[in-house]
């Protein structure tokens, strides 16, 4: 009876070992005639009794499985990641052994990191920010060498608003110390003359060959540890985190006090706890940096404003202009504040009473307005050259026009409204 119970058992598990060899060969069949989803059913099927298998046959399901989600994933991070793990584990299996897969698998793993990739460089420029990140994050875990994919992971989360998720990669990337800095090569446009990096020796070279190029060199690019911080302050704050944003701040700023970027980062802390004082200062230096960047004189100018500081504003925006006269949203904003002082003079216009005295200080007051009226005008007619589809400005002038008795141009932007709203 003994002898019958273990013939039995070997049978039962030759049995065992030609069924998994069986489905295996199928699943090979399904995957070459590109049956996937017929694949992983099969491979499905003898999952459960792989761990039994010995090493080769391991190896070429775990093989089988990762070209079987390779080719059913499309686009789905997910099945792309397990399609990864599958290929990993063909690799691992035959460390130590004969590398009968291990090469195809590494291949297979590179290929899937451009599908990846590439599908998340789609989303991003389509807006796509949730997406994108999602499959960055794929990238990082399928390649944990490649730091990079968690950080714009972590940026698209940003863009997605799904802070939770860009505050854990951001956090996992300071842990890591990732400062992004890499040599770049790079070279000088001849059309354009600006410096344009590019993804390698190799690539810069075929565009040098092109002569389209010029003046090739190499340098090291920017660190991104100041836009981590940034983000990362900022989604503290959102938290009400605010010792933990500037803590963050604080401490990059001791280890460079004159890096410009973070003193933006500490600055844009300040503007988001609406502490104006400390942002006007600290935007001051790098004003001092940067004295010819007309964003920095607008943002000052918005900041000033803020806080009712009206000509400090005024001459921050003017500068701005001056750097850049097509500043549109600089021209929009000076035309504003200058217009804030309407309310109170129309407010004591009509407070005013029938006397002699109170008319004379009517006409005045009205020629207070008109005046503001008038030094508002070039500002929002500039602005509307480069938004002729504006309706906010050319509302606001229409009104100003009625005022003044200005009726030819009161006509036009009347009809150009009409014909906008039609």
């Amino acid at each position: 009876m003994k002898k019958t119970i273990l013939f039995f058992a070997v049978f039962m598990i030759t049995a065992v070992t030609y069924s998994q060899k069986k489905e295996l060969r199928t699943a090979s069949k399904q995957i070459k005639n590109e049956s996937f989803e017929q694949a992983k059913s099969t491979l499905n099927s003898i999952e459960g009794m792989i761990s039994s298998a010995d090493e080769d046959e391991k190896a070429e399901y775990y093989l089988y499985k990762g070209q079987a989600y390779l080719g059913a994933a499309g686009n789905r991070e997910e099945d792309l990641v397990t399609s990864a793990e599958a290929f990993r584990k063909v690799i691992e299996i035959e460390s130590s052994g004969k590398q009968k897969h291990t090469k195809q698998a590494e291949e297979e793993i590179q290929n899937l990191l451009v599908r990846l990739i590439n599908s998340a460089i789609e989303d991003q420029n389509a807006e796509r920010y949730s997406a994108a990140s999602k499959k960055l994050h794929a990238g990082y875990t399928i390649s944990k060498s490649d730091t990079t994919y968690l950080y714009f992971a972590a940026a698209n989360a940003m863009n997605a608003k799904e802070y939770d998720n860009a505050m854990k990669y951001y956090e996992q990337l300071l842990d890591l110390d990732y400062t992004g800095i890499e040599k770049e090569f790079v070279a000088v446009n001849k059309e354009t003359g600006e410096t344009e990096a590019f993804g390698s020796d190799e690539e810069r070279k075929l565009m040098m060959i092109s002569g389209n190029y010029v003046r090739p060199q190499e340098r090291m690019s920017e660190s991104r540890r100041p836009i981590i911080l940034k983000d990362l302050g900022a989604i503290y704050i959102d938290k009400g985190r605010i010792d933990d944003a500037k803590k963050i701040i604080a401490d990059a700023r001791k280890e460079d006090p004159n890096d410009i970027a973070l003193i933006r980062a500490e600055a844009n802390i300040a503007l988001q706890m609406e502490d104006m004082k400390t942002y006007n200062r600290l935007m001051q230096l790098v004003i001092d940096s940067d004295p010819e960047n007309p964003e920095l004189f607008y943002n000052l100018g918005v900041s000033s404003a803020s806080i009712g500081e009206r000509e400090q504003a005024i001459n921050y925006y003017k500068r701005a202009l001056e750097l850049d006269p097509d500043y549109i949203n600089a021209k929009v904003n000076l035309a504003v504040i200058i217009l804030e002082r309407e309310d109170t003079i129309i407010e004591e216009m009509n407070s005013l009473g029938t006397s002699p005295a109170e008319n004379k200080k009517y006409d005045e007051l009205r020629a207070e307005r008109d005046n503001l009226y008038k030094e508002a005008i070039p500002y929002l007619e500039s602005a509307l050259k480069n938004r002729p589809d504006d309706m906010n400005i050319l509302r606001t002038l229409m009104n100003i026009y009625s005022i003044l008795g200005q009726d030819d141009k009161f006509k036009e932007t009347k009809a150009k409204i009409e014909s906008l709203e039609n």
